[in-house]
């Protein structure tokens, strides 16, 4: 059985990404590999073992192209109303909050945001599936 331990993204500004993650998700790091031509930061949580890995390749010039085969990354918040106030008051401008609902039964609450970099999150109400 394998253990998924942590997603990557590369980043442009590691300072910037680092200091957004914390902010706005409570990540903090762990630990950092630093190489002559690249970094890599990850941060965590208590909330999760997994983490999140920060690629910053020191040459890169160019902002990254994400393709059309990039989905998200996706939080879960135990108070999604707060959390959502929250990143307004912050400035990173989360799209409205919208549910999906099955038969009259609410299955999923959220709203979407993207990182300094355009990658885009999910961040759910903490219920069912979502924990």
């Amino acid at each position: 059985m394998a253990k998924l331990i942590h997603t990557m993204v590369r980043v442009g500004d590691l300072p910037r990404s680092v200091n957004f993650y914390s902010d706005a998700f409570g990540l903090n790091e762990t630990h950092r590999l630093d190489f002559p031509t690249f970094t890599l930061v990850y941060l965590g949580n208590e909330a999760s073992q997994a983490e999140l890995e920060l690629t910053f390749n020191k040459n890169q010039e160019a902002p990254y192209v994400h393709g059309t085969a990039y989905g998200h990354v996706a939080f879960a918040q135990a108070d999604l109303d707060r959390s959502h106030a929250r990143m307004v008051a912050a400035g990173y401008a989360p799209t409205p909050i919208k549910q999906l609902e099955q038969d009259g039964v609410v299955l999923a609450r959220f709203f979407f945001m993207s990182d300094p970099d355009g990658y885009k999150i999910e961040v759910l109400q903490e219920a069912g599936h979502y924990r």
